[in-house]
């Protein structure tokens, strides 16, 4: 029997009790020549392959491992419907797909979507008539080399290279069928209010419905803490406010905070004359986000951040985690190692990391992946991106930052270009307009823009090598410590904003380095050498004046950048309980 691989919910933030993963064995076939919609593949298209979804075809978990690049790319299986869908409104879920996709079922065309890290869904229902099955579903997925593509760490050549890593071609992400009633929610935004100690709930259903309500019901573990029933009348948005109520059991209304992740349990239903059609379960954190006086708060104390940048690569998944388990222990190696939060860098990372980062308590940035090449159809495409990144991530309480840029990559010109400051004041306005809940660092390690911090990349090995321009805050903004390129780009005035060092390390050790193999300043040759450079750099940087936290490079190694605390098969490097003390010790 074929076993399923990543068989868990794919959305665990958004559960219904019907549903039906689609992950595991489909038909597969590369279109070299691009000929497959002009022979009508979506219709009688012969794939000579097996490919193991959700793993793209250069992985090795994809049981296709082929490192050749092809832009266009085909899927299909039989998908029944369960006996218990059979009665409701059926959604098919993409998790993601890179770049472009289109979709059918039975031949008919369902729709597209462009975009290669985020979700999207079709409602199959109309298709599927009542019907169980089988029906053939056909997916054609196309993914060039272009550099206005927003590709993160994936590589622009056919082949890795420098920082650059194996592309990923196709379906990445998990693939499910899920049941909802006639009316349901679509989608929902839920933002904590400490200080009322309430929760807004914007909730938009799929049509509206007559003599209708939404029934909102939130506990902690298992005490029910609010419920509330409103009238569906003129609008498909509802708003509400729960407030929450405690008692001598409760004791009070619990925060999240990273060293204690405490989660308020939601449920969500849509009722029509009486009967409840429609049953969603979430959850919510209680935290609070903000800069006070130039300092990064956390419910209103002030906040320092021990990050590590994690890239979250497989050896064998390539981008796709081989497990479920695999993304848990990630957060949980983070957290031993005394970090109190990860730099998820140049992707939008699985939802299921996100959950586990939310139930384990480990803080979150978030990073669209760069592009490379300033120009409209770029711009378009990173505004697409980065808004449907946060309309899926929107509820989650471990996520406290949006990064837009990254090392002026895709906009080299922008310490002094007035396009590319536009481009990065334009994404962040729109991030904030979008989500006013997080901070955003504008263009994250220099030349920085419109911004809510201000970011340092510094690959200094040795304190006695730091640059004079660390001896005051002034100076830090008005010189260049990390780098050639200087922290704040021309017309802007980033002074009294909070500072991190938010890239520094990269060591490497001699075993691993060599050949294409490199991490940054040389290579220490044991677990010794690397711990007596760790800890000066790091409590070099901790010293510095005004900086509020720091961020190590990296968690694991990624192909050829060999600079992880971890390898590439998150296997330890070196004593983690030292680098716990490091981080930890004042």
């Amino acid at each position: 029997m074929n076993t399923i691989m990543r068989p868990e919910h794919p959305r665990p933030d958004r559960v219904r009790a019907q549903w039906k993963t689609l992950n595991g064995e489909w038909a597969f076939a590369f279109d070299r020549e691009k000929m497959g919609r002009k022979e009508k593949w979506q219709k009688e298209g012969n794939f000579d392959l097996k490919i193991q979804v959700p793993f793209c075809y250069q992985s090795q978990l994809s049981g296709i491992n082929s490192q050749e690049h092809c832009d266009v790319v085909w899927y299909a299986r039989d998908v029944e419907i369960p006996e218990d869908m059979l009665s409701q409104r059926q959604l098919l879920h993409f998790g993601a797909v890179d770049y472009k996709a289109d979709v059918w079922l039975d031949g008919q065309y369902l729709g597209g979507h462009e975009g290669g890290y985020t979700p999207f869904t079709f409602d199959i229902t109309d298709v599927t008539d009542g019907q169980k099955g089988p029906f053939r579903l056909v997916v054609r997925c196309e993914d060039r080399l272009d550099f206005d593509q927003p590709r993160g760490k994936q590589s622009f050549r056919p082949e890795p290279f420098e920082c650059w890593y194996t592309p990923v071609t196709g379906i990445w992400q998990s693939v499910w069928l899920e049941g909802v009633g006639e009316y349901y929610p679509q989608d929902f935004r839920l933002t904590p209010h400490i200080e009322t100690a309430s929760l807004k709930a914007e909730i938009s259903l799929n049509e509206l419905p007559k003599n209708a309500s939404l029934r909102l019901t939130a506990s902690f573990k298992g005490d029910l803490v609010c419920s509330q029933e409103i009238k569906v009348t003129t609008d498909r948005l509802i708003q509400t406010e729960l407030y929450l109520r405690h008692n001598e059991r409760l004791e009070g209304i619990h925060m999240w905070w990273p060293h204690h992740p405490a989660l308020y349990d939601l449920k969500i239903e849509t009722i029509v004359d009486g009967e409840v059609v429609d049953c969603v379960d979430t959850y919510f954190g209680m935290r609070k986000i903000g800069i006070v006086n130039g300092y990064i708060t956390l419910n209103n104390s002030v906040l320092y951040q021990r990050l590590i940048l994690d890239q979250g690569y497989w050896p064998d998944g390539l981008l796709t985690a081989p497990s479920d388990e695999a993304l848990k222990k990630d957060v949980e190696l983070t957290l031993k190692m005394g970090y109190n939060g990860a730099r998820k860098h140049q992707k939008f990372e699985d939802p299921r990391y996100l959950y586990w980062a939310d139930h384990l308590g480990l803080l979150v940035w978030g990073e669209l992946p760069s592009a490379y090449w300033l120009r409209d159809s770029q711009k378009r495409n990173m505004m697409r991106d980065l808004s449907e990144a946060i309309r899926r991530d929107y509820n989650h309480p471990c996520l406290i930052a949006w990064v837009p840029l990254n090392e002026s990559w895709g906009v080299p010109f922008i310490e002094d270009q007035e396009e590319a400051q536009q481009l990065n004041d334009a994404l962040y306005h729109m991030v904030h307009s979008l989500d006013g809940t997080r901070f955003v660092s504008g263009n994250d390690g220099w030349e920085q823009a419109e911004t809510d911090i201000v970011t340092v990349h510094d690959y200094t090995a040795w304190p006695e090598q730091l640059k004079k321009e660390y001896e005051d805050i002034d100076s830090i903004h008005h010189g260049n410590p990390g780098s050639s390129r200087i922290v704040t780009a021309a017309g802007y005035d980033n002074m009294g904003k909070p500072m991190l060092l938010t890239e520094y390390g990269g060591i490497a050790m001699q075993k691993d380095a060599g050949g294409d193999n490199w991490g940054y300043n040389g290579a220490v040759k044991d677990e010794e050498s690397f711990f007596k450079r760790f800890e000066a750099i790091t409590q070099a940087f901790k010293h510095m004046p005004g900086f509020q936290g720091y961020c190590y490079t990296q968690l694991t190694d990624v192909f050829q950048e060999v600079n992880g605390l971890l390898d590439m098969d998150r296997n330890p490097k070196m004593d983690l309980d030292e680098v716990r003390r490091i981080n930890l010790q004042r």
